[in-house]
């Protein structure tokens, strides 16, 4: 896996990972939205992961451009994702987006949830 260094969300998304996001965001037409990871209240583990695609600007996002895709994390999410990287996996074992996040400490089973 390649990644990118680090920016100011202080998430890094992996080459695969923007070629996917880059693929899905052609596949709607639009060019006003952007990739949004962010920490909810949730899942068996306390917090959970939500990726989507987000066309509002918060208050205090962090804001990062990979080759065309941004990538934006919320002032709240940011001090739980510091260091994680995202990355795109399509083989016959997984696909979909990974997050690594070093900063958590348990995380379940189902890979959505950790504390």
């Amino acid at each position: 896996m390649t990644e990118t260094p680090t920016r100011v969300t202080g998430v890094s998304l992996s080459d695969a990972a923007v070629a996917k996001a880059s693929a899905l965001l052609k596949a709607e037409e639009r060019d006003d939205l952007a990739l949004r990871i962010a920490v909810q209240p949730g899942g068996c583990s306390g917090l959970r992961y939500q990726l989507m695609f987000d066309d509002r600007q918060l208050d205090g996002d962090l804001r990062d451009d990979y080759d065309g895709v941004a990538l934006v994390v919320d002032k709240m999410s940011a001090p739980y994702l510091n260091g994680a990287s995202i990355d795109y996996a399509d083989t016959i074992e997984a696909q979909g987006f990974t997050i690594d996040n070093p900063n958590a400490t348990n995380t379940c089973a189902c890979g959505d949830s950790f504390h």
